[in-house]
This record gives C-alpha cells, structure tokens and sequence, in this order.
C-alpha cells in the first residue's frame, strides 16, 4: 500500500458554515449544527437550535445529509469530528466544516476513517491561527498532509471503518427506540407521579430513595488516579436514550476511594448532577464512583433501579426550576425533600420493572458491543493507514 503523502484538499472537499442570524433561531424548524453539537464521533440533535424553512431558502451549499462529516474550527474542542446521522436534513452553522470525498459518497467512509484516527484533532490545531482563541479556516484544514492511497484501497478502507461505525450507530438508534418504548410504559404504569394534594400516599421524594454523596481525590497524589475504578463526572453523562453510564473519562484506585468522601455504587444506582449543569441523570452500568456535584440515589421501591432512574427523569424540571445558587445553579437534599410524589405500591414497580427488564438489558448490552467495536476500530484504523494491515474485501461486523 502506498506511504506518500497528500494535502486533504486533494481528496476532499471542505466548506465553512453558513452565519446564521441569532435573531431568526426560534422554537421550531430546522436543525443547525454548531460546535456544541458534535459529539465525536456522532452529531447530537437533542438540543439543537432551529431554524425557520424560509431561512434557508437558496442555502443548499449549507444542507447536511446522512453521514456527511463535520468538524470544529475553533475554540477547545477544535478538530473533533463527528458523522451526521439523520433521514430529516439539517444546516451547518459558521466555524463547523463539511467535508466530503471528491470521489463521491461512497468514499466518505475512508474520508471519515482519516479526520477521525487520533491526533488528527492536533494537526488541525497546528494549521490554526489566532492568538487568544485557535481558528482554523478551510484551507488550512486542506493543507493538512494524509495518507496517499488508489482509490480502490480508500474503498476498502472505507468500508473496513465504515462497517464497525454503522453497527456502532444501528446499536444507538436500537437503544433510542428501546428508551422510549421503556419511558412510556413508564407513563403508562404511573400516569399520577407528581402528588396531587389530595392523594393519601404522597410522599417526600426523598422517601422513596437513599441519596448517596460523592467526592474528588487529592489530585496532587497519583497513587489515587489512573486505577480501574470509573469515576463519573456531568461529562461523562450519556444522553438520554443511551440510559446507562458504563465509563468514564477518569478513573480511580481503592486507595482514591478510601482517601476521598467518594464512594463506590452498586449497578443500578441512579446519578443526578446537582451543581453547575444541572439534572443530567445516567443509570450506573458498572460499579463507580462519582464527584462531589453529583448525588447517587439508590431506589427505595424495585429491585432493579428502572422504575428509580425514570422517576428521577421524570422530576428532572421540577428539580431544576427549585435549584438555587448565588452563581451556579445547585440540587441541594433540601430540593430533592421539596418534591412530592405519589408512592407506588411496590407489587406495581416490580411488574413495570420485570416488564421493562429485558429492554434495559439490550440497551446496557448494546453499549459494551459499542465500545468494544469502537475499541477494535481505534485498533485496526492506524494499521490500516499505514499500511501495516491489508483490507480485507469483505467484511461484516455482526460476524465478530
């Protein structure tokens, strides 16, 4: 396989954003892909802001599609890369790039193969300008030198990558369909969760869980970091049709854990973050611990924490609308024993939690294929650029 070396401008097209007006953005209409919005390595369109349909009339130039790839120009996150997933079209906001294959759609596989592999993040930060915040334009993104490769290689590539990133995003899209369908049965088993005054079991909601706290090792003391224990911080929280955290960024050892005030939850126990950004929520996939800013609560009624982690979903805005602070918002015990709710009775939680089992264990089981795909990509993608590893011509995930 070939070792020279090409500008990406030679095998990609690169455009910049469109500068969308603050002022036109409202509450309906279009999604639009800013920096916030990508997630490597997917874009998330949770929280997108909108853009009214008569806005974007002669923008084509700026219309994403399914799978096309986009990258941030500037700021701390500059270089990070991630795949528009979505049948409905969405725009691209200034200092975010779309860059595609010159040979056509069906080499942006190996395109994404390239932008994506590690370190490509720090040679777009080399080929960035700025001095208080790092920009990179177009054309700086175009001189970055890549992998020379026949285009019948790139295609191999291409779909060696792309292959392990679509059962990657078939797993997302299963857990997206398996939380709804798990979240309306939780409406449909308990349509009255927010007590009404006159109902006989309320209860504080409080009540109905054990809060648990967390806490940071000393981070000048390396024997407490680095360890095998997860440690959850609000950036290691999942969106929510992903459910479960199963890692996290950092990690801990047993030594962190007995010189800290953190502890280690059992699977199950339900996250909410309290300070800072507020009311992200995840459901513990392994056992870890977490910071100080985040409360653990472990459910009081079921056995298996489902019916606990929805519930806590459930208050979310209630939680939020409570939260005080001088500067930054806070959950405090106090907010969480404000909220009234109406208390089951426990043979009703374990029907919906026996019910909803099977679903939320497809999902957990999903994100540790997901990552092991991920992991087995981030193994094969550096050998295959460099020419170590030959593609093969055929090959099919779901045999693995």
């Amino acid at each position: 396989m070939a070792a020279n070396l090409v500008p990406l401008s030679e095998i990609a097209d690169i455009i910049g954003g469109y500068a969308f007006k603050s002022a036109d953005f409202g509450a309906s209409g279009l999604p639009v892909v800013k920096i916030a919005s990508i997630e490597p390595p997917k874009v998330n369109l949770q929280d997108c802001e909108k853009i009214p349909a008569e806005k974007v009339v002669g923008l084509d130039k700026f219309r994403l599609q399914d799978r096309d790839i986009v990258m941030a120009m500037t700021g701390a996150t500059i270089g990070k890369v991630g795949r528009f997933r979505s049948s409905q079209p969405a725009y691209l906001n200034q200092r975010v790039a779309k860059i595609s294959a010159k040979a056509g759609r069906e080499f942006d596989d190996f395109i994404f193969s390239l932008v994506s592999q590690a370190g490509f993040d720090k040679e777009v930060l080399n080929h960035s300008n700025g001095s208080a915040q790092a920009n990179v334009s177009t054309d700086g993104i175009g001189r970055i030198l890549v992998p020379d490769f026949s285009p019948a290689e790139q295609y191999h590539i291409g779909k060696v990558i792309g292959a392990l990133d679509d059962k990657i995003e078939l797993n997302r899209r299963m857990n997206a369909t398996l939380e709804t369908m798990a979240r309306m049965l939780f409406n449909k088993h308990f349509p009255t969760f927010i007590a009404p005054e006159n109902n006989s079991l309320i209860l504080p909601f409080t009540e109905t869980v054990e809060i648990l706290g967390g806490g940071t090792p000393k981070t000048t003391v390396t024997e407490f970091w680095h360890g095998n224990i997860p440690w959850f911080s609000v950036a290691d929280a999942p969106d929510d049709s992903s459910v479960f955290v199963i890692d996290t960024e950092k990690k801990i050892t047993p030594a962190g854990v007995e010189n800290s005030s953190t502890q280690v939850l059992p699977v199950g126990t339900t996250i909410i973050t309290a300070r800072g950004t507020v009311g992200k929520v995840a459901l513990v996939g392994v056992p870890m611990a977490m910071n100080q800013s985040c409360y653990g609560l472990r459910g009081l009624l079921g056995e298996k924490g489902y019916y606990n982690y929805f519930a806590t979903r459930f208050l979310v805005a209630t939680l939020q609308q409570r939260a005080h602070g001088s500067v930054f918002d806070t959950i405090t015990r106090d907010t969480l024993a404000g909220v009234q709710v109406v208390a089951p009775p426990k043979a009703v939680v374990n029907e919906f939690e026996n019910t909803i089992d099977p679903m939320m264990a497809r999902i957990r089981n999903n994100l540790f294929e997901s990552r092991n795909l991920a992991s087995l990509r981030d193994t094969l993608l550096p050998k295959l650029l460099s020419g170590e590893l030959e593609p093969p011509k055929e090959f099919d995930p779901f045999d693995l």
